[in-house]
């Protein structure tokens, strides 16, 4: 009995992989990322079996070979750096976002989300750019990358749009050999002269990526380590508006009546002025930032868990407009990010890969983004009453957004030690809205 419920759980997630693959047009996308093979074997078989290795919780060099090819072929294609990844993520996200617009609220705050994730290699010596990399949560350097994402999320449902997998310039760090491909007129040669420059160089590359190949957003949302007016006025020059946290930095100063203050002199300021505090928050206020000579106007808010004086975090964000409770709503939505993080390392094993070459390592992220997409197409219909027919859709209203309460909750929580009790709650729920089979397949993997 236990065989015959295993063998239905197999068929169900093929069908449910089949009909994925349908939706997003792969086979017509193929043509468009370069993926030039004379061979038979098609992109869409070779991914397809990748999905279900995803699900079967097996490496590439212990999954069961089909009728139709080896895992040596596979393992090729991986390796084939003529094919565009990234671009491939980017026009299925572009797909999924299409058919999400109908049941999104049009007055939703579409955003981007920036951030990255360290990739730990630590027994590979010889992998192309491999390079050290510090860890902030372990406080040490770690051998790996860092892999860099742009996610996009209406509220409800995060996507990975966007990715580059970042080595370092820094000869003394780098720890395994040099760029084996050097022509920039080659993708390969591209990405990785993409992987050797500064960070929020690549944030902004990326974003006017995706905001070509069509996907739409107002913000950015981005944690400190990427804060600063040089990316604010960059991002602004795109068209988009940032929403952020600032480094509590001594070096940085911003124009609040006339004077010059860092952010803790401007939150000492405040603290010692008769201003009154909110009650959801310390202070708000209007001040300007400055890069290279151009001035612009940025609305910062103190948020702090009361009765402590010293522990606060402030956020920023260039659309004056927004108010206090707008910019801490909407800032909470960077959680998205983490979660599809820790997803990815925990349940769809990024951090397992045994693949050794620079481009073999894009490829198989790009293949955990889209088994993520996947994931939250599914969880979306399952959720969402309007993706169900055209009654559900003319009789429900569209899924709401984090309340206030919640987001503020979810910020203060930073300044403590139990961010993680979060994310897990956060993947759970994610979890429990997913098929009962994909369930099943991917908690084995745990």
């Amino acid at each position: 009995m236990k065989s015959i419920n295993q063998i239905q759980a197999e068929n169900d997630t093929k069908k449910l992989i089949s009909s994925f693959i349908r939706l997003i047009g792969l086979g017509q996308i193929s043509n468009r990322i370069n993926f030039k093979r004379h061979s038979t074997i098609s992109l869409t078989a070779i991914i397809t079996w990748l999905f279900e290795v995803t699900f079967s919780c097996r490496s590439l060099y212990r999954a069961q070979p089909i009728q139709l090819f080896s895992p040596r072929t596979a393992r090729n294609v991986l390796n084939d750096g003529r094919i565009n990844w990234q671009k491939l993520l980017c026009l299925v996200a572009v797909k999924i976002i299409s058919l999400l617009r109908p049941l999104i609220d049009r007055r939703r705050r579409l955003a981007f989300i920036v951030d990255d994730t360290l990739i730990s290699r630590p027994y590979s010596t010889k992998t192309e750019l491999l390079a050290k990399v510090y860890d902030h949560n372990q406080d040490k350097y770690i051998t790996g990358y860092r892999n860099l994402t742009i996610g996009w999320s209406d509220g409800n449902t995060f996507l990975p749009v966007n990715f580059a997998l970042m080595s370092t310039k820094n000869r003394a760090n780098l720890v395994g050999t040099k760029a084996c491909v050097t022509d920039q007129r080659t993708i390969a040669g591209q990405r990785r002269n993409q992987a050797q420059r500064k960070m929020n160089d690549v944030v902004i590359e990326l974003i006017h990526q995706a905001l070509k190949f069509g996907i739409s957003a107002k913000y950015v949302l981005f944690d400190s380590w990427y804060s600063s007016p040089r990316m604010f006025w960059r991002l602004k020059e795109l068209g988009l508006d940032s929403v952020a946290m600032l480094k509590r930095s001594s070096k940085v100063y911003y124009r609040y009546r006339g004077r010059a203050y860092s952010i803790k002199a401007l939150y000492l300021r405040l603290l010692h002025s008769k201003r009154h505090q909110a009650e959801n928050y310390l202070y708000s206020s209007n001040v300007e930032a400055n890069f290279q000579g151009y001035s612009f106007p940025l609305k910062v808010v103190f948020v702090a868990k009361k009765g402590t004086k010293n522990q606060y975090l402030v956020l920023a964000s260039t659309n004056t407009k927004l108010t206090p409770q707008k910019i801490i709503q909407l800032y909470n939505r960077r959680w998205s990010i983490e979660t599809y993080f820790k997803t990815a390392k925990q349940y769809l094993r990024l951090n397992k890969s045994q693949i050794q070459s620079y481009d073999g390592q894009i490829a198989q992220i790009t293949i955990t983004a889209l088994t993520f997409i996947l994931l939250a197409w599914q969880e979306r219909q399952s959720k969402d009453d309007r993706t169900l027919g055209d009654l559900f859709y003319l009789m429900n209203d569209a899924l709401p957004e984090i309340k206030f309460i919640e987001a503020l909750v979810y910020l203060l929580k930073t300044l403590e030690s139990h961010e993680t009790v979060f994310l897990n709650q956060t993947i759970s729920q994610f979890m429990n809205y997913l098929p009962e089979n994909i369930q099943n397949a991917l908690h084995e993997a745990v």
